[in-house]
């Protein structure tokens, strides 16, 4: 009976109860595993498709873009070293024509014009207090030709970084070093650069920031703001400069009418931004700004609202866009139906206005372009535009001015408004023509390109032609 006691029938007994148990918790187990799965699975699918919806989108775009060929890089030569030396003799003849006795600068937009140096190069972290200045002067050879002789002015212990910018001279930069304990502007004042002159007459720009010039004004300087033939070196291009402007302007244009023939219901506008900056980049471009609205939202000239908007059939799609190649900006703006959206539109959409408006728009550009001429006023091609917007009936929604000059930054002077009449239109300046119609709470249209003013003719279209209808932007 003893080895009987010790016979495990118990354990024995309850071992299928506890088979039982487990075979439950088992298929209970999987069929939450199960449905776990098939829910990540259908999630997954449905996210799937919204990738590829976009991706698909992206692609079309690209590979649309890529069939070009690209022969709008044709004209696009990045700016070589005798560029370079050709714009600061100008400028010195220029400074000799405006009595001005040197031109400085600090890093940023009119640094890399001259030197090829933007802010970041030189301070990637923020402008700094510690002064770097361009000093650019006028010196007349014995052949009596007028060359550009610069200087710069920069900390002791940054020279040696400062020489190895690469910037476009000939030989070694000259430098004038100062240490931490000095005064920068009294250690320029007193360097042997200026001769007997006691009172150099400096010329700065819109970039140069206050402190520095209070600092040059009150150490024996005269110091003066951008004026005459000296402010004109950069408003007028060179050959060199327009064939990059229009390699960037008529391929931002291309990319746009690539991106059009892509576009489906339901995008929204940032998803267009997204492709359209990545479809510019197969260019080698580098986009830095977009406003794309469909419908109302256009009624605002430059956005506001969160880019959410789904495109509708019926809606104008409003794209102003921006890239820059070799430093040189692009900006253009093209208003125009998808695709897919039927020529005639059907009556239901009732978009009669609509076409009235995107036409008068394109014809007062048209009446910009014949006013863009030499001699003329930067006033009189704005007024030449206005007039036909407001012989419309849509004066007061044309709300801001015609255009502006563009070259390495997207906004340059001179600027088209009604009120300039001071500005005077040179062969070699480059604007664009941007007449507006916008509607609060209805819709807008705007049509964009850029113009070089020309000796004789109308100004020449450097951005892939004028928009032919909303079909044919």
């Amino acid at each position: 009976m003893k080895d009987d006691v010790l016979l495990p029938r118990p354990a024995a007994a309850a071992e299928p109860r506890r088979y039982k148990r487990w075979s439950i918790a088992r298929v209970l187990i999987g069929f939450v595993a199960g449905f776990l799965l098939l829910t990540w699975n259908h999630l997954s699918e449905t996210q799937s498709v919204i990738l590829s919806k976009k991706g698909r989108f992206e692609k079309c775009s690209s590979d649309t873009f890529k069939a070009t060929g690209f022969p709008f890089l044709e004209t696009a030569e990045r700016p070589p070293l005798e560029e370079y030396i050709l714009r600061r003799n100008n400028l010195a003849k220029a400074l000799i024509a405006d009595h001005v006795d040197a031109f400085v600068v600090e890093p940023g937009y009119t640094f890399s014009y001259y030197a090829n140096v933007t802010q970041p190069d030189w301070e990637v972290w923020e402008p700094e207090e510690r002064p770097f200045l361009m000093v650019i002067r006028p010196e007349k050879l014995k052949n009596g030709s007028i060359i550009a002789n610069t200087t710069f002015l920069v900390p002791h212990f940054e020279e040696v970084r400062a020489k190895l910018l690469k910037m476009p001279f000939e030989e070694e930069i000259a430098t004038v070093t100062y240490e931490e304990h000095w005064d920068p502007y009294t250690t320029l004042w007193t360097s042997p650069i200026w001769g007997d002159r006691l009172s150099p007459k400096l010329m700065v720009d819109e970039e140069m920031r206050d402190f520095i010039q209070r600092g040059l004004g009150s150490n024996g300087f005269t110091v003066v703001g951008l004026f005459g033939e000296v402010e004109a070196v950069r408003q007028t291009k060179t050959e060199r400069e327009i064939g990059i402007l229009r390699a960037v302007n008529t391929g931002t244009v291309e990319a746009i009418r690539a991106m059009r023939q892509c576009l489906y219901h339901g995008v929204t506008e940032n998803e267009v931004a997204e492709v359209l900056d990545n479809t510019m980049r197969a260019a080698g471009f580098q986009p830095f700004f977009d406003i794309v609205e469909f419908g109302k939202s256009a009624a605002l000239p430059h956005g506001g609202h969160d880019g959410t908007a789904k495109l509708e059939p019926g809606d104008f799609i409003l794209i102003d866009v921006g890239s820059h190649l070799y430093g040189y900006s692009s900006d253009v703006c093209r208003t125009f139906y998808p695709s897919f959206f039927p020529e005639p539109p059907p009556p239901e959409f009732n978009l009669t206005e609509k076409l009235v408006v995107w036409k008068l728009v394109l014809d007062a550009q048209a009446a910009s372009v014949k006013a863009m001429v030499p001699n003329g006023t930067a006033a009189a091609v704005d007024i030449a535009a206005r007039d036909i917007i407001e012989a419309g009936g849509y004066g007061k929604w044309f709300t801001h001015r015609l255009g502006h000059s563009i070259g390495i930054k997207a906004h340059e002077s001179p600027y088209l408004n009604k009120g300039n009449f001071g500005a005077i239109l040179r062969p070699g300046m480059v604007f664009t023509s941007e007449p507006g119609v916008y509607v609060l709470n209805e819709f807008g249209v705007r049509h964009e390109d850029i113009l070089v003013v020309r000796e004789d003719g109308d100004a020449e279209n450097i951005s892939g032609g004028f928009a032919i209808s909303p079909w044919e932007p």
